[in-house]
């Protein structure tokens, strides 16, 4: 094994390396973990992006812990898709964790950057690996480091919201097992590429049970991605979190995304017998119903945190609407939206927080307030998160709804999801507008308490910026991720390709 081919494991070693490090430094030395914390961030990046160039040949490799090979060792496996999303991570991460430095956020709680540093692990080893169980494990991972993160600051709103988030998704991990049981018991296997080739050796008398483990791993996914009717954790948890931590959040959904992504048309697809597609007949009402209700509660917030996290639940379902259909073209069309609004959930959470910071006793809530320091900055940096997440041009977010709509454009489903699409972009766009005009131009009521809050350096711009940034060089590299994207659905959808080169032969043998 050569050392390109080692660098597959870098994602998943170098966070749990840099989690440890910060760990045993930040007590004495604050300034040089946080700086720790930084440089883990950026090579986890760089490792991604490194991944991501060799992925562009349409190889698919795998990395077999222990050199145990599939599907007896949990192995790691390298494809477009994979790689896409550990850029996505990688760069989020840095993007937040320079605004978490540049506005001291990582200060208000000791165990700040370990707990960062296990969610990056968590959300490149669920990326990455090629088990379903290590998926599970990898979840809970993300899932540990999340409720910490969660509480980070503290704050009454802030433990009530963490309580019901933690019970939540201890709920979906015991769904988790037991969906994992049931596999396990039908295939003697969990390996996913091996369950791809044996879910057509279940007898038929055990078909009922099969259909039973897929839809209950759709329920897990749909958990994790908010989908109603599992979707009442995710405003509440949001919202109540701190603006920096919501904002890493914002790709937490999109694992549940990924993980339907990764999961249906290989082990569910066409080959699959009496448990083809088996999610599909549910996917489509919950994801319409998800898109509606996200953008009605941004159209509904009176709080910047509470409409980005409306806007995040909003777009992870636009994404599951499209990707109902199950074919490459729409995967490819739900590939790029994905990506597009992760970046904009976390630039609507970055603007928040900066506003919040400025505004003092007014915070991010919809009122008028005083001039404060820096609005036209934050008013211009809202202004244009908020045309990305509501899919306006010139941003990527209208390039994301015009390739959703070009690609159901044959499905029997056409106006319902054309139309779902339409009216939550309208719903976005006056929502957004009127939140904005009240806090960065309306007027303050005469005799209104002046703001008290210190200005900010400008440093505290930055993360929102890079944010914004990114969101500008999708759009500007749109003709290449697209193409990208396209390729990774048409890599997912070919599972031979996935079995052979996960298990080393195309009988799997």
């Amino acid at each position: 094994m050569t050392l390109a081919d080692q660098l597959v494991i870098a994602p998943v070693v170098l966070p749990a390396i840099t989690a440890a490090v910060t760990l045993l430094v930040m007590r004495r030395r604050r300034h040089l973990g946080a700086g720790v914390s930084l440089i883990g961030c950026i090579l986890s990046l760089l490792a991604g992006i490194a991944l991501f160039a060799q992925a562009a040949d349409g190889v698919i490799r795998t990395y077999p812990l222990g050199n145990w090979p599939a599907p007896f060792g949990i192995v790691l496996v390298l494809d477009r898709l994979s790689t896409a999303m550990l850029v996505l991570a990688g760069v989020l991460g840095v993007i937040v964790m320079i605004h978490a430095l540049a506005t001291g956020a990582d200060r208000r709680g000791w165990h700040f950057h370990p707990l960062f540093q296990f969610q990056l692990l968590g959300l490149n080893g669920a990326f990455l690996t090629g088990d379903l169980f290590n998926l599970f494990v990898f979840f809970e991972v993300l899932l540990i480091a999340s409720y910490g993160l969660m509480l980070h600051g503290q704050g009454a709103a802030r433990l009530k919201a963490g309580v019901a988030y933690v019970i939540v998704n201890i709920v979906g991990s015991a769904l988790f097992l037991i969906a994992l049981g049931l596999l396990y018991g039908l295939t003697g296997t969990l390996n996913m590429a091996d369950l791809a080739r044996r879910v057509t050796e279940v007898p038929p008398g055990d078909a009922g049970l099969m259909r039973a483990a897929g839809l209950l791993l759709t329920v897990v996914f749909a958990l994790k991605a908010a989908a109603v009717p599992l979707h009442l954790w995710l405003p509440r948890t949001y919202s109540a979190t701190m603006p920096v931590v919501a904002a890493l959040f914002a790709i937490m959904t999109k694992v549940g995304v990924y993980a339907l992504i990764r999961v249906v048309p290989l082990i569910f697809g066409a080959g699959a017998g009496a448990a083809a597609w088996v999610p599909s007949p549910w996917l489509f009402p919950a994801a319409l119903l998800t898109a509606a209700l996200g953008f009605a509660g941004v159209l509904a917030a009176r709080g910047l945190r509470e409409q980005a996290a409306f806007a995040v639940m909003g777009s992870t379902g636009t994404v599951m609407l499209v990707l109902s259909d199950w074919t490459p073209v729409t995967t490819a069309a739900a590939i790029y939206y994905l990506m597009h609004s992760t970046f904009a959930g976390a630039a609507l959470f970055l603007v928040a927080d900066v506003t919040l910071r400025l505004r003092g006793q007014y915070g991010e809530a919809a009122v008028a307030a005083p001039r404060f320091a820096g609005q036209q900055a934050t008013g211009f940096l809202f202004l244009a998160a908020a045309i990305a997440a509501a899919g306006l041009p010139p941003l990527s977010g209208f390039i994301g709804k015009l390739l959703m709509l070009r690609a159901t454009a044959d499905m029997p489903a056409q106006a319902a999801i054309w139309a779902t699409i339409l009216v939550t972009t309208l719903l976005a766009v006056i929502g957004f507008a009127r939140t904005g005009s009240t806090i960065f131009w309306k007027a303050a009521a005469p005799g209104a308490a002046a703001i008290t809050a210190a200005p900010l350096s400008r440093a505290a711009f930055l993360g929102p910026a890079l944010a914004i940034a990114a969101l500008v060089a999708l759009t500007i590299a749109a003709g290449t991720a697209s193409g990208w994207a396209v390729a990774a659905a048409d890599q997912l959808f070919d599972t031979q390709a996935y079995i052979t080169a996960t298990l080393g032969s195309a009988d799997g043998r």
